[in-house]
């Protein structure tokens, strides 16, 4: 078995209306500080907005999320947070905020492959 590292992950939830209190899981956050690893997916279910939120704005979740990915890949799309490292732009990301996109609780596990776990979290727990 090869060597395994201790991985964090935070699931990116829709929250349309805060007042009623429903939300869906529209992508993953994945940082792994052995490997110096931070990335996110998301992918936005637009039916399961509409249902929720008929008048919600479908752009600005779609930016909402761009934008988190932006941060982890870090360079120009990261903006201030390009000159962090990569523990220091999760933490910023998984901070509570009252906004339409929200970071779940933070989870823990064993990986080989942090990369690896962003897809396969994609899979299992937002599509």
């Amino acid at each position: 078995m090869s060597e395994r590292d201790v991985f964090e992950y935070a699931l990116l939830r829709v929250v349309p209306r805060v007042e009623r209190g429903e939300c869906f899981n529209a992508g993953v956050l994945v940082y792994c500080r052995a490997k110096s690893f931070v990335a996110a997916r998301t992918h936005l279910d637009e039916t399961k907005l509409r249902a929720l939120d008929p008048e919600a704005d479908m752009a600005g979740v779609r930016a909402a999320l761009r934008a988190v990915e932006g941060v982890c890949t870090g360079g120009e799309a990261a903006g201030q947070a390009a000159r962090d490292d990569a523990g220091r732009r999760f933490r910023w990301l998984i901070a509570p905020r009252s906004t339409v996109v929200q970071p779940g609780p933070v989870h823990t596990g064993l990986t080989a492959d942090p990369a690896a776990e962003v897809g396969r979290l994609l899979d299992l727990l937002v599509r």
